[in-house]
């Protein structure tokens, strides 16, 4: 039974490009939720016309959304705020999705904060792994660059403070 299939009230996407169905469970740790595929998404036509396979960027791009849309369900931010994928980190593609396959994503929460959520996930169709990866989005009100140079001024800061408190212990 889904949490919610609602997903257009947690995302921004739009068909063509929405690729959540349903969530199916969600919690602070992550979440699953699924996605059939159709001879009717539209890369299809492209890739490959006689043997038509999800490309493998779709399948990051359907993790992610299924993290994100979670994380909205929750209330993790601001309502409207945008998820602007920033990284992609260890991808391993392990078996192909084609038309007809409903994919099962099982995120995993590795860090979330108001401006930046950290996530990994595992694909699968049926029992079968098809694809993993990491990633990182910015979480932004539309005005992305922002959102990245408040990241950096933390992190800037951050540093700061970990030089000073190595001098300060004669850690260097």
């Amino acid at each position: 039974m889904a949490v919610t299939n609602d997903i257009e009230s947690l995302l921004p996407h739009r068909k063509p490009f929405l690729f959540v169905d349903e969530i199916v469970s969600c919690d602070d740790n992550g979440s699953v939720s699924t996605r059939k595929f159709t001879e009717e998404d539209f890369f299809f036509k492209g890739h490959f016309p006689e043997y038509p396979v999800v490309p493998g960027v779709i399948l990051v791009e359907t993790m992610a959304q299924g993290g994100g849309a979670a994380l909205s369900l929750q209330k993790k931010f601001d309502e409207g705020s945008l998820f602007f994928l920033a990284t992609v980190n260890n991808v391993k593609f392990k078996h192909q999705v084609r038309p007809g396959d409903t994919v099962r994503m099982e995120v995993v929460n590795k860090r979330c904060t108001k401006n930046m959520v950290v996530q990994e996930g595992k694909a699968y169709v049926g029992e079968t792994l098809c694809a993993q990866a990491e990633w990182m989005c910015l979480v932004g009100k539309g005005n992305i660059q922002a959102t990245v140079r408040n990241i950096k001024s933390s992190r800037q800061r951050l540093t700061f403070h970990c030089i000073a408190f190595k001098r300060k212990f004669h850690l260097n």
